[in-house]
């Protein structure tokens, strides 16, 4: 992780290369001399290795995810895992016969997450090496040196949050929207409005900025400039009279989607600057995209100012740039990938039908 030896200007636009702290998101799994001792259809009877259970639900209380890659008997390994209370600590496993970069990527698109926030562990180095050249950007842990990987940085989140111990009920909840999304017949609209969501929009508490700051770390591809903010930056924003941060979460019939936006606005006399909005991937189909900005460009509107805002271009952000240009942000001026963008206020708009906006001041 970068250090710097003075603190930033909290409204210049810096883009820091991301932090390796916390980097892994999702741990993926062999179960073959891996997960448990012995190979299932040739043993038939095998046992689990309790060090490496261990760990995986001390990751999970920490909000670190679990799935599986392994090249097994669907069934036959569904029943082990039932069978050793398992099952249900892991998100779309893959057990098939396909390669595990394949598996690998069928469950980063079910999660929506980027495979560079994917780990895999695989007791065969041709298993480890075959993912290795499909996925460079996963990093592949021999089992033997299980230990020693966990330790590092990358697989330590800085805060564990009350959201944490709950990441993998609300990604199972978020699968269980998206099967039923699935087999839903009838409008987008029709099947958002089922859903029942309520969006909630209040001002940061001290006790949001451990989940904030993770947001910034986090949040990829719904992050306008990219940038990670501190616990200890967050706070002396958050009591700053010249600046406005919200929070914002989500809520539907099957349960809560946690703190899943973040924004930063600089209240200047005649412009608010919008220094940063993000929003977790996780909500990126609900169509709730744009109500936290609207909300903001509302709020500019009554104060009878415009607002600007800086995106940075990293790459990975191509959706949030959408976003804002589909809520009438236009480019005003650019410097390299550092963006000025200026709101149409008259081209505010309304919460869609489908979400009960809530306020909380």
């Amino acid at each position: 992780m970068s250090v710097t030896t003075e603190r930033p200007d909290p409204g210049a636009v810096v883009v820091p290369e991301k932090p390796r702290r916390g980097r892994v998101k999702c741990i993926v799994w062999d179960l073959d001399n891996t997960l448990w001792n012995g190979v299932l259809l040739e043993d038939g009877d095998v046992t689990v290795r309790p060090a490496v259970v261990e760990r995986i639900h001390e990751l999970d209380r920490m909000g670190v995810l679990h799935s599986i890659a392994s090249k097994n008997d669907h069934d036959a390994a569904m029943e082990k895992l039932t069978e050793l209370g398992l099952a249900d600590m892991f998100l779309y496993p893959q057990i098939n016969w396909n390669p595990k970069s394949d598996s690998i990527r069928n469950i980063a698109k079910a999660l929506n997450l980027g495979v560079d926030a994917f780990a895999f562990v695989d007791d065969q180095e041709f298993e480890r090496a075959e993912v290795a050249h499909g996925l460079p950007e996963v990093i592949c842990v021999d089992v033997l040196e299980l230990e020693e990987a966990l330790a590092r940085p990358e697989f330590r989140p800085r805060f564990v949050t009350d959201e944490s111990a709950r990441r993998r009920e609300m990604y199972r909840g978020q699968l269980a929207r998206d099967e039923l999304e699935g087999e839903f017949v009838g409008t987008n609209e029709e099947f958002l409005a089922g859903l029942e969501m309520a969006f909630t929009i209040a001002p940061a508490r001290r006790e949001d900025l451990q989940r904030a700051e993770e947001l910034t770390v986090r949040t990829n591809q719904l992050n306008s400039t990219g940038r990670t903010y501190s616990y200890e930056e967050l706070d002396e924003l958050r009591e700053s009279p010249d600046h406005l941060l919200l929070v914002a979460s989500l809520t539907d019939r099957f349960g809560g989607y946690g703190k899943i936006g973040l924004a930063l606005v600089e209240k200047g006399e005649d412009a608010w600057w919008l220094r940063m909005m993000l929003m977790s991937c996780r909500v990126m189909s609900r169509g709730v995209g744009m109500v936290l900005l609207n909300h903001i460009l509302r709020q500019a509107a009554e104060a009878g100012v415009t607002v600007r805002a800086d995106f940075v271009e990293t790459g990975r952000n191509r959706m949030m740039q959408v976003t804002y240009a589909f809520a009438g942000f236009r480019e005003v001026s650019r410097d390299g990938a550092h963006v000025v963008l200026e709101a149409d206020l008259g081209a505010v708009q309304p919460p869609p039908p489908y979400v009960r906006l809530e306020i909380e001041t």
